[in-house]
């Protein structure tokens, strides 16, 4: 090993320790404050600057873009833990549109005043448009938390919007490399990033959802948390890799990957596992943030840190209101929603550290944000208490017939106006559309690999004639499920009932159109499977000979073989609420097996199973308890419920959802556990306690603390204030007993926490 890979493992290393030591100051400080910590990350990132002199800095600066972009890969893929693609779904359409009509909107105004106001070029304000577009999910449900809010009728809305502006801002990543790189805007560029992206997304999110929770489960009973750790972050490592492969961004595939993982019934263990990861590599992250601001550029445009800072509060406001308003919701949720969404946070860092490592970025539009940033989360409590009461001014001081109007609109919105049988064939549709991008995607994925690898391989074996006929009719039958299920769109036995009783008849002109729809497809992917192996006329014989096969001699495996492809993804994909639930999981009748993980605060916690009575008032029987890697099956009555306990429980879905909340309720909110220790004080004669017996003063039950001795001084003359603390093995030691009476000058000795001393001193 060379010196100067000594030398740089050392500056490496050691940037890394700084950094740590101010962030364990950072969460030290911020706490005290009851500030956000990230704030606290990216203030002790400014102080220890490169551009500063006050404290020791990093050696390198290229050591805290490294650490910054770890940060930032295991940051996207724990925000993926918390979003995946089944919340996106559950969002709706209500969501979609309000993200998009905030997201556009404060684009455009971004950029704007970037290219009129402040004189940046083109690209430099789009950047600048999306650095001010998406809000930040952590610190608004921090904020909400902090606010005991999160029950509030608003908070719903706000995180389904949250949960799509996440996405769209990793698509923003994607458009705006494009854009970085070259330097303009082009429709069609654009367009066909977007395509290619989306077909990635779907790709990526189909064979992960395929794949990996079947061998999660095949595995589960090896998997210890290490394991699960290593492989959850090699998973996470892989599609960066591959993203990057794929010209995609690292962030991007690290959300993915979060994303898939999200959606399996082992997301919430592995979300806390990777939890430890997340905070000390989000520390690195946002402390690499603050380290690259330069406040010489903050003095020189505090103008427009101070503009930037009111076109976020203003701009998100207007934005959110209008978009809760345009997609039906009342005046009241529509301004509380806007009034939540008045920062920018973690997206911003992420998308200016892209344009700064492109080359796009100005250098000084890096700390302006940064700084707005902070100006803006602090701000956020605030502004979220003040969403009922400007509620409140504006319905007094609007015309009555705009109220009037709004309320009218909300509630035409929200009231359903379609038959029972358009609802039905709109659902149908809607099942067909996405089974037919889904399969899509699927046969544009195999095609491409059996022409890179089958055939090929055949050739190889066979020669090339040879190989070519038997490589393509073997790409054929592979193709065959997934070709067979374009052309057959299904229609279920329950749906055509319903249909048959809602409408009296079932149409059959719409699965018609849909049939012929999917024989086109499949036509042209077997033309592309065959291209370049036969004459054009030929494969068009073959494609149309092969559909007549499948329709016929090959319908009944075909069928079936597609079923069981199906009820495997879909019992993949909603495997995570189905393990919760117990849908799914038929037993007898209506019974259902669940599997509900023991929370903190539920009652049965510490109990034993003869005294939860949960058979008894909730009608379930608990037949497993896995408690770690150890199993209780079909536990006695003697057993103890622990949190952390997985129980397994059979039950209709009515019971299990009644006991659900129960046995996994949590308390999110609540603060660390504060420190017991011993302490020794001496009383004053303003002591709470003073004059008063043991037995009077309660210890246990008022202060939560233990005594342990009273030491009662001698009468004598002290020569030091404070000498009378000091330990006399002359002084008098007392038993404690109730009859004892505290008196002024007591050195008392108690078990409490850190606040016991000031409370009774």
């Amino acid at each position: 090993m060379n010196n100067d890979a000594v030398v740089n493992i050392e500056a490496l290393v050691g940037d890394l320790a700084l950094i740590m030591v101010l962030a364990a100051i950072a969460i030290v400080v911020f706490k005290m404050l009851k500030q956000p910590v990230v704030l606290g990350y990216i203030v002790a990132g400014f102080l220890a600057s490169p551009h500063l002199d006050w404290f020791p800095s990093v050696v390198s600066e290229k050591n805290i873009e490294f650490w910054g972009q770890i940060g930032i890969i295991v940051l996207l893929f724990s925000l993926g833990l918390e979003f995946s693609f089944k919340k996106l779904l559950n969002a709706g359409g209500s969501a979609i549109v309000t993200a998009l009509i905030v997201m556009l909107g404060m684009m455009a105004t971004g950029y704007v005043v970037g290219e009129t106001m402040m004189g940046y070029s083109m690209v430099n304000s789009i950047f600048l448009g999306a650095l001010l577009s998406a809000s930040s999910t952590t610190i608004i449900i921090k904020a909400l938390g902090d606010l005991n809010m999160r029950q509030r009728r608003f908070v719903p809305k706000v995180l389904a919007v949250l949960i799509v502006e996440d996405l769209f801002a990793v698509v923003m990543l994607v458009v705006l490399s494009s854009i970085a790189k070259t330097k303009t805007v082009a429709a069609d560029e654009m367009l066909i990033s977007i395509l290619k992206l989306s077909f990635f997304l779907i790709m990526w999110f189909t064979v992960g959802v395929f794949l990996l929770p079947s061998l999660f489960n095949r595995f589960r009973r090896m998997l210890t948390d290490e394991m699960m750790l290593i492989i959850s972050m090699g998973l996470c490592f892989l599609m960066v890799i591959y993203s990057v492969e794929s010209g995609f961004s690292m962030a991007l595939g690290a959300f993915v990957m979060g994303s898939i993982l999200a959606g399996t019934s082992d997301a919430e263990r592995i979300e806390k596992i990777v939890e430890p990861v997340k905070n000390l590599f989000g520390a690195v992250f946002f402390i690499s943030v603050g380290m690259m601001v330069n406040p010489s550029i903050i003095a020189e445009y505090w103008s427009t840190i101070a503009l930037l800072c009111v076109v976020v509060i203003v701009g998100m406001i207007i934005f959110g209101t209008f978009g809760m308003l345009a997609t039906g919701q009342p005046l009241k949720i529509a301004m509380e929603s806007g009034f939540s969404l008045v920062q920018i946070g973690e997206f911003s860092f992420i998308i200016a550290t892209l344009g700064t490592s492109l080359g796009v970025l100005d250098a000084s539009l890096y700390p302006i944000i940064v700084t707005v940033s902070v100006i803006t989360t602090f701000f956020t409590p605030f502004f979220i208490k003040k969403g009922e009461p400007c509620y409140n001014f504006v319905v007094k001081h609007i015309p009555e017939r705009w109220n009037v109007l709004l309320t009218g609109y909300a509630a035409n919105a929200s009231t359903s106006v379609k038959s029972e049988s358009e609802e039905l064939w709109k659902a149908i549709i809607k099942r067909y559309l996405l089974r037919t991008l889904l399969y899509s995607v699927v046969l544009v994925m195999l095609v491409v690999i059996l022409r890179t690898y089958l055939i090929p391989f055949f050739q190889e074996l066979l020669g090339v004639a040879a190989g070519n006929h038997v490589g393509a009719w073997a790409s054929l039958l592979i193709l065959s499920p997934f070709l067979f299920a374009l052309i057959m769109p299904t229609i279920k036995k329950a749906e055509r009932e319903k249909l048959l009783a809602t409408a009296g008849r079932v149409s059959w002109v719409p699965t018609i159109i849909m049939s012929l729809i999917g024989s086109v497809l499949a036509t042209i992917f077997i033309l592309g499977m065959l291209y370049g192996y036969y004459s054009g006329w030929v494969s068009v014989l073959i494609a149309a000979g092969f559909i007549l096969l499948m329709l016929g001699v090959l319908a009944p495996v075909l069928r079936h073989r597609i079923r069981k492809i199906e009820e495997h993804f879909m019992s993949n994909m909603n495997q995570r609420e189905n393990r919760r639930t117990g849908k799914g999981n038929n037993v007898v009748s209506d019974l259902h097996l669940a599997y509900m993980t023991v929370g903190y605060k539920c009652p049965f916690v510490g109990e034993k199973l003869k005294n939860a009575n949960i058979r008894q008032k909730y009608g379930i029987n608990v037949v497993n308890i896995q408690r770690g890697q150890s199993y209780h099956p079909i536990p006695g009555g003697e057993v103890r419920i622990f949190p952390g306990d997985v129980l397994s429980v059979i039950g209709t879905e009515e019971q299990i959802e009644q006991l659900l909340p129960l046995v996994e309720a949590n308390d999110k909110n609540a603060e660390a556990p504060k420190q017991v220790e011993i302490q020794h004080f001496k009383l004053s004669e303003k002591s709470p306690i003073a004059g008063k017996t043991l037995g009077e003063v309660g210890l246990r039950e008022n202060y939560h603390a233990l005594l342990v001795a009273v030491q009662r001084k001698e009468a004598k003359t002290t020569t030091a204030e404070g000498a009378d603390d000091e330990i006399d093995d002359n002084d008098n030691f007392l038993t404690p007993s109730p009859e004892l009476s505290f008196s002024a000058g007591d050195v008392i000795w108690v078990v409490g926490d850190e606040t016991i001393a000031k409370r009774l001193r």
